[in-house]
């Protein structure tokens, strides 16, 4: 687990898109809370998780919620990951060196971490956690004000648990 948890103060970073943007932690703060997820393109764990952060994402955008993938490959293999997973929220590089991903204290991906408007981490999770999950999409909403539809639908059979 890492040593960022939930109370303690997220990290700033500045990195680029997989475009060529600049975002800068602050700067997403000052619309709202965000929800960072990293990853690495080839975790199969990412894989499956992350089409459930694409439709928190969508269901919560509207209401000002953002969530911003980190990835730790480059650019070309992240924008192919996005179009295979359907990824339309933006990601950020956290080039070889990982500064931002050692500054964060990752062991694991996926890592999540719920960033509340003053900086301070409200969530962190690892792996894929349903329980977590479900925390990190009720916990967004209530910041945003939003009402959402189920985040995991009845007709889905989904695992309670997968390590990353």
């Amino acid at each position: 687990m890492p040593t960022l948890s939930a109370g303690k103060s997220a990290p700033s970073f500045q990195l680029t898109t997989t475009t060529g943007e600049p975002v800068s932690l602050p700067g997403v703060l000052t619309r709202g809370p965000v929800l960072l997820a990293f990853f690495k393109v080839a975790c199969p764990i990412c894989q499956f998780t992350f089409p459930f952060l694409e439709r928190m994402h969508l269901q919560l955008r509207p209401s000002g919620a953002q969530i911003l993938g980190i990835v730790q490959d480059n650019a070309p293999d992240a924008l192919r990951f996005a179009t295979t997973y359907g990824v339309t929220f933006p990601v950020v590089v956290d080039a070889p060196a990982y500064k931002v991903s050692r500054a964060y204290g990752l062991t694991h991906v996926p890592s999540l971490f719920l960033i509340k408007p003053d900086g301070a981490v409200e969530i962190f999770s690892d792996g894929f956690s349903k329980a977590d999950l479900l925390a990190i999409h009720k916990s967004l909403a209530r910041l945003v004000s939003a009402t959402p539809p189920a985040l995991f639908l009845p007709t889905e059979n989904i695992p309670e648990f997968k390590p990353g």
